[in-house]
């Protein structure tokens, strides 16, 4: 049976994980501990200075902000992060595959020696990839509207080579086995589309939300 400390800890990352408010019943099948034990476990985190919000009927929601001293790693997601960073690492977005090394160093620095053998021994690796795609662009600017919630104006090319100049509202970009995919409104078209990055020939940010 996990430790008291361990249980509460295990909460915080539960309520973490789930950006919409879940109910106690809920937490309590995720934990598997009863649902009495949720609401006394939410009260010491509360007590703690966790800012939990909950309304009946609805459930609990933590709220950005809440810190803890740092927490050790099961096997489990060292092995998680080291595998996810060698894939990155992969990836012909060199920002981001420098970015997967440097949070792993990150990582390390702060572990105790006996986990630091963990990250270096993990036995997982992402096979090779085929030769992917190449951007024709700095694939950071697509990030950065997407975090931002920006508009971009694209220079794109079809299949068949026209190029066309647009104004997309990038949501995601999905990360295929060759190509990234950048999914997008756009007002060219006045509809949902994909822009795959090597076909985008140049992309500037339009300043509009």
């Amino acid at each position: 049976m996990a430790s008291r400390s361990e249980r509460l800890l295990a909460l915080i990352q539960a309520l973490r994980r789930h950006r919409q408010p879940v109910t106690a019943r809920q937490l309590a099948t995720e934990l598997s501990v009863s649902v009495r034990t949720i609401y006394r476990d939410i009260e010491t985190l509360v007590a703690q200075g966790a800012s939990i919000a909950g309304e009946a009927g609805i459930g609990f929601v933590m709220r950005p902000g809440f810190t803890l001293p740092p927490l050790m790693f099961r096997d489990e997601e060292i092995e998680a992060l080291m595998l996810g960073s060698r894939w990155v690492a992969q990836l012909p977005d060199a920002p981001l595959a420098r970015a997967a090394a440097d949070a792993v160093a990150k990582i390390m620095a702060v572990l105790p020696e006996r986990l630091r053998h963990r990250v270096e021994d993990a036995g997982l690796f992402a096979v090779p990839r085929t030769a992917a795609a190449l951007d024709r662009i700095d694939a950071g600017i697509v990030r950065e509207a997407v975090r931002e919630e920006r508009k971009l104006r694209i220079a794109y090319l079809s299949e068949g080579d026209q190029e066309t100049v647009r104004i997309i509202w990038p949501v995601a970009i999905a990360f295929f086995e060759r190509v990234r995919v950048v999914v997008a409104w756009c007002e060219l078209r006045q509809a949902f589309r994909h822009f795959r990055t090597d076909r985008i020939t140049s992309a500037e940010l339009t300043g509009e939300r």
